[in-house]
């Protein structure tokens, strides 16, 4: 009986009676250097596992330079797919002498039979792999079930009701029978919302009578969620748009409350108390204590193995409210109404987990009068790195004047940057088409970005332009087999983040899509048909598993105190993990066909 590892995917989908069969028939075969194991067209009778040596994958309809598009090393298995299409697509070449256990292609059948998760194994999408990883990394003494699988269901009050025709006294009343902080109201527009402070401030500041009716005083404007959904997703939510309390509707019934005391105390965990720990910040010196705080929140949710989508979303909205916290201890209220504090780059799409350079602007009203606009600006420059967030080394801040114009100028701009079309007036572009607000009043960027809309959406040669950038740097799977020194490695940012996020970000703006997010343009160019759903699935897994790569690097290079001169961006292969390097490799390959389709949208194979 042959001895062989079975401890990874996919054989942890077998039991012991399964993994003893393959021992019993499986043999040991010795390839050659060079040797071609499995070639082009080739019915598949095997699957091999790779004892010791490297195999290359290579595609012979690609120029020899180009044609290497995966590369196996011991652990990983190869040729299932061949069996499953009936031949093979691709060659298999031994790259040094190699040692492969053969799986014969009657037991591999008989097991995806016997056994339909093994089977589904060689059959799923990025998306349902990329799930396994991250099941398979929260095993082992930290679980999901507590934050990731917590369900609102399971953490809101029943909803106390009052009709809008209850008076103000009623509703107090109402209030200190139940120990509650808030109720609904019902009425023909739906639900609304009362809290204690309202009631105070009818009272006391407004000076309403205690028989006016509540319906004057409540909210209707409420931020809503499912009883499916994940109480993290609450926790995002309340972060976003600065409430502490949700109202839970099933079937457009309100059926329950969240608040954001309940959402904290279930999160009983220390580091996702820095949320809570941002809102109570008093002053610049309280702040910066909790924002020293957000890699601590980040190590913990890795560590949960929350996936990744949500902690984007989390640490997105939680940076926004220091950043908006920041401007409201430093910014005079008299001019917020007039202005508007945007976010860029990966801040502007939420897509930064750590803090990164500041690329941030700012736009104001055409009327604003502000002398002083200049000192403030760099006072908050100022107070953001001491913060944490470093200043941009391309100056792209609000202490730059060509980053700060009223409503009129930044239109201007705009024009003149659609009208030119060099690098840097793109790279602006993108720029802008990314930004977000966080402090101020956001109907200023709101009618900036309109014009960008405006300007850019229907011109074909601009967006050809825009797309270009794409295909800047090689997807980097030739470079698989020479990965050979830790300094060496893949570039994630180039060969996959970029890709996908300019991609993305090109359809988006060809079709009017305002979204900012990555994700959700993909989410919103699969429901415009532009993208079909798998696809768009897909590029956002792959998305996902790159910036997770990344942001591994990262932390890394914090535990160590790495050199600066290390490139947090490259991915060494050979410290992955057989699946990870799997998924890489799918992963890959979907950012190539990405290119390969915007390179026929946008004609740039002519350019």
């Amino acid at each position: 009986m042959v001895e062989v590892d079975l401890s990874q995917p996919p054989f942890t989908f077998l039991d012991e009676e399964g993994r003893e069969r393959i021992r019993s028939g499986i043999d040991l075969a010795y390839f050659d250097r060079d040797e071609i194991i499995l070639e082009t067209g080739q019915p598949g009778e095997y699957v091999f596992i790779i004892h010791k040596g490297e195999v290359a994958e290579l595609d012979p309809t690609l120029p020899t330079n180009q044609s290497r598009i995966g590369h196996y090393t011991a652990g990983d298995l190869f040729g299932a797919i061949s069996i499953i299409n009936g031949k093979s697509r691709y060659r298999f070449r031994a790259e040094q002498e190699s040692l492969c256990y053969l799986l014969p292609k009657g037991l591999f059948l008989q097991l995806c039979d016997d056994y339909p998760p093994f089977d589904e194994f060689f059959r799923q999408t990025l998306s349902h792999k990329t799930r396994l990883l991250t099941e398979q990394r929260a095993e082992g003494g930290v679980t999901m079930a507590g934050f990731m699988l917590a369900k609102v269901s399971e953490c809101m009050r029943e909803p106390l009701c009052v009709s809008e025709t209850a008076t103000i006294a009623e509703a107090v009343a109402t209030l200190h029978e139940s120990h509650a902080d808030s109720l609904l109201v019902k009425s023909e527009r739906g639900a609304g919302m009362i809290t204690k402070t309202d009631l105070l401030n009818a009272l006391v500041l407004q000076g309403l009578a205690k028989d006016s009716p509540v319906q004057s005083i409540a909210h209707f404007e409420l931020v809503s969620v499912a009883p499916g959904q994940y109480l993290f997703e609450v926790l995002v939510l309340m972060t976003r748009f600065k409430v502490e309390r949700v109202v839970v509707v099933d079937q457009e019934r309100p059926v329950g409350v969240v608040e954001l005391t309940d959402v904290l105390s279930f999160f009983s965990s220390r580091s996702y108390v820095v949320t809570l720990q941002v809102e109570q910040a008093n002053s610049l010196a309280a702040l910066a204590t909790a924002s020293r705080r957000t890699p601590e929140l980040v190590r913990a949710l890795m560590a949960q193995g929350v996936k990744l989508r949500f902690a984007m979303g989390l640490l997105a909205a939680l940076n926004g409210r220091i950043m908006s916290k920041a401007w409201s201890f430093v910014i005079d209220e008299r001019y917020h109404a007039d202005s508007c504090l945007m976010v860029m780059g990966s801040e502007g799409r939420g897509e930064q987990i750590l803090k990164t350079d500041q690329d941030n602007g700012l736009i104001l009203a055409d009327e604003v009068e502000w002398p002083d606009c200049a000192e403030q600006m760099q006072r908050l420059t100022e107070t953001l790195i001491e913060l944490g967030y470093p200043p941009c080394p391309g100056n792209i801040m609000v202490s730059n004047p060509e980053w700060v114009a009223t409503v009129s100028q930044w239109r201007d701009r705009i024009a003149h940057w659609a009208a030119t079309r060099n690098g840097d007036s793109l790279m602006k572009l993108a720029i802008m088409l990314d930004s977000h607000a966080v402090a101020g009043n956001p109907v200023l960027l709101d009618r900036v970005r309109e014009e960008l809309f405006e300007c850019c959406s229907r011109d074909e040669i601009l967006l050809s332009y825009f797309a270009r950038t794409t295909l800047r740097f090689s997807t980097p799977l030739t470079l698989f087999g020479s990965l050979k020194k830790q300094q060496h490695g893949i570039d994630i940012k180039k060969g996959g983040i970029f890709p996908i996020v300019h991609g993305v970000r090109t359809l988006a703006l060809e079709r009017r899509i305002h979204a900012t997010s990555t994700l959700e343009r993909l989410d919103a160019l699969a429901q415009d048909g532009r993208l079909k759903r798998d696809f768009a699935d897909d590029l956002g897994e792959a998305l996902s598993l790159f910036t997770e790569l990344r942001l591994r690097q990262q932390l890394a290079r914090l535990d160590d105190a790495l050199d600066g001169s290390d490139n947090p961006d490259r991915v060494v292969v050979q410290d992955l993990s057989s699946l990870e390097r799997d998924l890489l490799r799918e992963a890959l390959h979907i950012v190539k066909d990405f290119k390969q389709r915007l390179s026929h949208r946008y004609h740039l194979e002519y350019s």
